[in-house]
C-alpha cells in the first residue's frame, strides 16, 4: 500500500502545534505496519537546514500558476521517507510557516499552500514524474485543502483522505485567487469551493475528498452542529456517511516518564514516589515555594478563548487560597499574557507564567504538575491530557472532542470499575464548572488511596498510535477497493 501524506508541518523539522507531532507519529505507525508512506511538507528554511544531505527526485517545471521547483528526497529521523517542495520564492524567508516575524500572515499563503497541493496531486495523478504513484493522498487541514480539488480534474487520480485537524482554520481567501490558482471556474460554486463567496481550501478538501477524517469521534459529530460547524456543518452532515472519527495518539516513547530526560528523576506506575522529585524540581525552576504536600496545577496551552485560558485565569486567586499552586507554560493573546503574569506577580511564590514555548519544561509540567488543567471550550482532539494521564498527573478537562474520549471522569462507579482518570466538567458550565471539577480534583489529590489509583489507571492506558493507524488502513483498503 502506496500512501502519499500531505501536510504543512512536521516536527521535529517544523512546528506550530498538534498537526506536526501526528504528521511525525501517524506516518511512522504506518510505516511500522508496512504500509510505503511518504510524507510531503514545503521546504522552509528549517526544514532544508535540518537535511543536509538531502537529493532531487525530480523538477516541476511550466506549471502556469506557480514557479518552477524542485521536489527533493530525504527521510525523517524514525527512517519515514520524506519530500520536500524546494521553491524558494515561496518558501525561503524569515519567520514560521504561515507567518512574518511579527505574526501577521504571510500575503501569499494562498498561493504557498495551492503549490503544495498542486504538487501533491500530481503525484497522484497519472500526470506524475515519478514511478512511484501512491494509492491514497492523505491531505492534512486547509493546507493541503486544495489537493483533493485538484486531483478530481486530474487524469487518473488516487482517492483522496482529508483530515480536518480543527475546522475553525479554514483558508478562506478572495474568489478570484480561483482562477490564479489553476482552478476550473466549474468549480466555484456551493457544491465546490465557494464559501460565502470566497475560496476556501479546506471546504474544496471536504467536498472533493473520497473520505474525510477527524481527529476523535466526538469532534466528528460535532462539526456537524452549528455550534462547532463554522458554516460546514451543512456539508458534512451531507457527507456523514464518508466521515470518520479517529482518536489522535501520542508517541509513546518521546512522551515516557520512565525514559524522559527533560525530567529530573524517571518514574513509573510502580514507582510513583520519584514523581516526587519532579515536583520539587519544577517548583525550584519557576520559583514557587517548595511545598511537597500543596496541590500543584499545570498548565501548557495557546493563551487563547477556545482553549479557556480566561476561564483558569479567573479561578487562579480561587486556587491559590485553597491553598494550591499554578504554573502556566504558554504564548498567545497578549491581553492574556498581561494578565497572567500580572497574576504571578501578584501572588510571587503560588503563581508562576512563562509565555513562550520551552519543550523541556512542558514535559517537567507534565511530570512535575500534580493535577492538569485543560479547559477547552472546543478540542478536535487534544495531546496534553494523553500526555498527563501517562504521567500520572489527572487532567481537568472540558466535556468536548478528544477530551471527553480520552479522560473517564472520577466518580465512585468509575473508581469502582479502575476506569476514572480524571475530572470532567459538563459543557457550557464554564468557569463555575472549571472551578468546580478544580475543586473535587484537590479533595481527590488529599486522598492519597484515591489519588494513586487514579494516577496508575491513567498511566495504564495505551495512548500509542497502533490502533488509529490500523483504523486508517482500514479506510485507505476501503478507498482501493473502490
Amino acid at each position: 500500500m502506496r500512501v502519499l501524506f500531505v501536510t504543512s508541518e512536521v516536527a521535529p523539522l517544523i512546528k506550530t502545534g498538534g498537526l506536526a507531532d501526528v504528521s511525525a507519529a501517524l506516518p511512522a505507525a504506518l510505516h511500522d505496519m508496512g504500509v510505503d508512506v511518504r510524507v510531503l511538507v514545503p521546504g522552509y528554511p528549517q526544514v532544508l537546514k535540518a537535511l543536509p544531505h538531502i537529493k532531487l527526485a525530480t523538477r516541476f517545471a511550466g506549471l502556469p500558476e506557480f514557479p518552477d521547483v524542485n521536489l527533493l528526497s530525504g527521510t525523517l529521523p524514525d527512517g519515514v521517507p520524506l519530500w520536500v517542495i524546494d521553491c524558494p520564492e515561496m518558501y525561503s524567508r524569515g519567520g514560521g510557516a504561515y507567518q512574518d516575524e511579527h505574526g501577521v500572515d504571510w500575503f501569499d499563503n494562498a498561493q504557498r499552500f495551492g503549490l503544495l497541493s498542486k504538487v501533491a496531486a500530481l503525484l497522484g495523478s497519472a500526470d506524475t514524474p515519478l514511478e512511484w504513484k501512491p494509492d491514497v493522498v492523505h491531505c492534512n487541514d486547509w493546507q493541503a485543502g486544495l489537493t483533493p480539488a485538484y486531483l478530481h480534474f486530474l487524469p487518473a487520480p488516487a482517492p483522496s483522505v482529508m483530515t480536518v485537524h480543527n475546522l475553525a482554520f479554514q483558508g478562506v481567501f478572495p474568489s478570484h485567487l480561483v482562477a490564479e490558482l489553476g482552478l476550473p471556474g466549474e468549480c466555484f460554486q456551493i457544491n465546490g469551493v465557494e464559501y460565502y463567496g470566497n475560496l476556501s481550501f479546506l471546504k474544496a478538501g471536504l467536498y472533493y475528498a473520497d473520505h474525510i477524517t477527524t481527529v476523535s469521534p466526538s469532534y466528528a459529530e460535532e462539526i456537524q452542529t452549528e455550534a462547532l460547524g463554522f458554516g460546514l456543518q451543512g456539508l458534512l452532515t451531507h457527507r456523514r456517511a464518508a466521515l470518520s472519527g479517529i482518536l489522535n495518539g501520542i508517541n509513546p516513547h518521546e512522551w515516557n516518564p520512565a525514559a524522559d530526560s527533560n525530567i529530573a528523576r524517571p518514574y513509573n506506575a510502580k514507582n510513583l514516589k520519584n514523581k516526587d522529585a519532579n515536583k520539587r524540581e519544577l517548583q525550584q525552576r519557576v520559583g514557587l515555594h517548595i511545598d511537597p504536600k500543596i496541590p500543584l496545577f499545570g498548565l501548557v496551552s495557546r493563551f487563547t478563548h477556545q482553549k479557556g485560558l480566561d476561564m483558569v485565569l479567573e479561578i487562579a486567586p480561587h486556587l491559590v487560597a485553597l491553598p494550591a499552586q499554578l504554573v502556566l507554560l504558554g504564548t498567545g493573546e497578549a491581553a492574556m499574557q498581561r494578565t497572567a503574569q500580572e497574576l504571578s506577580h501578584r501572588y510571587s511564590g503560588q503563581i508562576s507564567t512563562y509565555v513562550g514555548f520551552d519543550e523541556g519544561l512542558s514535559h517537567l509540567i507534565e511530570a512535575g504538575a500534580d493535577i492538569f488543567l485543560m479547559p477547552s471550550r472546543f478540542e478536535p482532539c487534544g495531546l496534553n491530557q494523553m500526555y498527563s494521564q501517562r504521567y500520572g498527573t489527572p487532567p481537568v478537562v472540558h466535556a468536548t472532542g478528544g477530551l471527553i474520549d480520552s479522560v473517564v471522569d472520577c466518580n465512585e462507579a468509575t473508581l469502582a470499575s479502575g476506569e476514572a482518570s480524571g475530572f470532567v466538567f459538563g459543557n457550557g458550565l464554564g468557569t463555575h464548572g472549571l472551578l468546580v471539577a478544580a475543586l473535587r480534583a484537590v479533595v481527590a489529590y488529599h486522598d492519597k488511596k484515591i489519588w494513586r489509583a487514579l494516577q496508575r489507571n491513567g498511566m495504564g492506558k495505551d495512548f500509542g498510535w497502533d490502533k488509529s493507524a490500523a483504523a486508517y488502513c482500514s479506510i485507505y483498503e476501503r478507498l482501493m477497493q473502490r
